[in-house]
């Protein structure tokens, strides 16, 4: 098992609205193709953003479902409506350690 943690910035007080677009329109879409083990915001450290941890059965399954979320319809009439309230995004992969709750 990986897992993905993606960080999404937003611009200054548009975290709540981001929030609202991709709960009622993004959501049903990517859980089709990966497993949402939690989403957050930011109460310090760098603010304005929603932190997101998607699990995969390994890399080549991340892959796999990517590529299908890409080309999933749905999911390409839903980007453009969320990429302006995007500032910058960052993908970071965990490997969780043999004691961990996750894995």
């Amino acid at each position: 098992m990986i897992y993905e943690q993606r960080t999404y910035r937003t611009p200054a007080g548009k975290a709540p609205e981001f929030l609202r677009l991709y709960e009622a329109e993004g959501l049903h879409i990517i859980t089709r193709y990966a497993k949402l083990e939690g989403c957050w915001t930011t109460e310090s450290g760098t603010l304005n953003a929603v932190v997101f941890l998607w699990a995969y059965e390994n890399y080549g399954h991340r892959s796999e479902q990517r590529a299908k979320l890409a080309a999933d319809p749905e999911w390409q009439q839903f980007v453009p409506k969320i990429l302006p309230l995007l500032v910058h995004q960052e993908s970071v992969f965990l490997a969780p350690a043999s004691f961990s709750p996750l894995g």
